[in-house]
């Protein structure tokens, strides 16, 4: 073999490896009329701040709805796609001035302000008189002396407050935005109309169906177990329901009785809280009890409320509380079209008393 050709080969060699990578490595020609290929859209969810194994992030220093921001004509008609049968379902308690209130808030009375009887005797309006009002017409009215968190509720952001500056979702201050008539950042006329696919996890039919142990804390085993047992899934801008068997214990209007305090004690901890935040990307999280966590905290660094805190505060995400899910446990509905709508008034820290549906 002569020196020429001794130095060809190599080069050649040479020559063939850096075709054979191009041809492996750079992309093929687009047929003419072929649309280019795109990456994966990002979810609803994303668009606005989800970032999965983190959770939602800022929207914004004047943000007030947090999580909530999530919902759009299109997450509304996938929904609404979910009703198929028309079936209408009350997730509401009955509530009266007897009925269980934590004791952080102020009890409920409801006063008859005018009644017919009373319109009579007391003669102090003209237009009732006999003489012009012959037909004796009459009314009944009430006054409500009630807190803004009892019965069935949606804890909106500025429920709970953080530190010595008593700062609840973005960083709005009690020094800034307190107030003699209620909190005048993140209150119930903040909370937009609701309506989103729910998912119900049965975590009581885990352990037996009857009322989880007191003191029980929902892990994220549960919520596995349950999608598994359930064959649900859980997705960006969803809402997740757990049944704990407290609202089985409620009665006419709950009148405090111990199975039903007993009961009220089990909740979510807060790894299963951040679990559902950071792998999912859920908009709310509910409970057919009164705090949806566990009422002894196991986890959170010695925070009084720990999921509370995590999910209010830093996470922007409202909590749906003692909504009462019996008939959908029962009837095996897992997944359903929510809807709830809270009493506009201003001030206040979130909806009250409310009877939310789900449709299917």
């Amino acid at each position: 073999m002569g020196p020429a050709l001794r130095t060809w080969i190599p080069w050649s060699i040479t020559c063939l490896v850096f075709v054979l990578w191009w041809t492996n490595s750079a992309p093929l020609p687009q047929a003419a009329g072929q649309p280019k290929p795109e990456s994966a859209a990002p979810s609803e969810a994303e668009k606005i701040g989800w970032k999965q194994g983190e959770g939602w992030q800022s929207r914004g220093k004047a943000d007030e709805q947090g999580a909530l921001n999530v919902m759009n004509e299109k997450s509304v008609l996938k929904a609404l796609s979910l009703v198929k049968k028309g079936e209408v379902y009350d997730l509401g308690v009955t509530v009266d001035r007897n009925s269980y209130q934590w004791i952080g808030h102020s009890p409920c009375e409801i006063i008859s302000f005018r009644s017919p009887e009373g319109i009579k005797r007391q003669r102090d309006l003209d237009f009732t008189l006999p003489e012009v009002n012959p037909n004796g017409v009459g009314w009944h009215s009430t006054s409500l002396f009630i807190s803004d968190s009892i019965g069935t509720q949606i804890s909106g952001l500025g429920l709970i407050t953080v530190g010595l500056d008593n700062h609840w979702y973005n960083g709005f201050k009690e020094a800034e935005w307190g107030g003699d008539f209620g909190i005048r950042k993140c209150d119930a006329t903040s909370i937009p109309p609701i309506v989103a696919r729910a998912v119900l996890l049965d975590i009581s039919a885990l352990h037996g169906d009857g009322p989880l142990p007191k003191n029980y804390g929902i892990t994220r085993a549960d919520v596995e177990q349950a999608m598994q047992n359930q064959k649900v899934s859980i997705n960006p801008g969803d809402i997740v329901f757990f049944r704990t068997g407290t609202a089985g214990k409620w009665g006419e209007a709950s009148k405090e009785n111990q199975e039903f305090l007993d009961a009220n004690t089990s909740g979510i901890t807060l790894g299963t809280a951040k679990y559902l935040v950071q792998q999912f990307g859920v908009m709310m999280i509910g409970s057919d009890n009164s705090s949806v966590e566990v009422q002894a905290p196991q986890d959170g660094n010695g925070s009084l409320l720990p999921v509370h805190q995590y999910l209010l505060v830093e996470q922007g995400i409202p909590l749906a509380k003692l909504h009462n899910l019996e008939m959908l446990a029962q009837k095996k509905i897992y997944e359903f079209c929510y809807i709830c709508t809270t009493n506009k008034l201003r001030g206040t820290t979130g909806g009250f008393a409310l009877r939310p549906i789900a449709l299917r």
